[in-house]
């Protein structure tokens, strides 16, 4: 027979195990969340590629494709500003159609959208596989809209915060 303060204590540390449990099952990777995310309509750019495709800049135009306050925050250096939420094919009519084009936003969902739209007009459209976040997580440089280096970036909102590992996360 189990004394009723051993029996607490027993129930106490079933509990506290269960407790510390419950949070990593709700835990997802950035992996799965962007392949759960994404729709697979434009092809995928990983950084490391996108970072060896920028010693060839002549040939790659490279879109911020989130908002003002965003892309004032940090950008990737080169990248042209597009607001996702204004955005028209007149924005990009004049870009050239021979050029490679990237586009991004913090994780890739927005950036997606765009880049359907933009193959729809014959460009050649990358995606960046995670987006700025994954840009900065994997060690590349963004800079400021002083076109300082910095490790300050817009995370968009805390949920999606989350996913922005290596850098300072900046919010409204």
């Amino acid at each position: 027979m189990i004394m009723a303060g051993t029996r607490n204590k027993i129930l106490l540390l079933c509990l506290a195990g269960l407790v510390s449990f419950l949070p990593a099952c709700g835990q997802q990777t950035l992996e799965k969340k962007l392949e759960d995310l994404y729709q697979q309509t434009v092809p995928l750019v990983q950084p490391s590629d996108l970072a060896q495709w920028k010693t060839n800049p002549h040939s790659l135009v490279l879109l911020d494709i989130r908002s003002a306050d965003e892309y004032q925050v940090s950008h990737i250096d080169g990248a042209r500003f597009i607001d996702y939420d204004s955005f028209q094919k007149d924005d990009v009519a004049h870009l050239p159609k021979s050029s490679r084009v990237v586009v991004y936003c913090s994780v890739g969902y927005r950036s997606e959208r765009v880049g359907e739209k933009m193959q729809d007009m014959g460009f050649e459209v990358y995606n960046l596989y995670g987006g700025i976040f994954q840009w900065k997580n994997q060690g590349y440089q963004v800079v400021n809209n002083h076109n300082q280096p910095t490790d300050s970036v817009h995370a968009y909102n805390r949920q999606w915060g989350q996913w922005l590992k290596n850098g300072i996360k900046i919010y409204d």
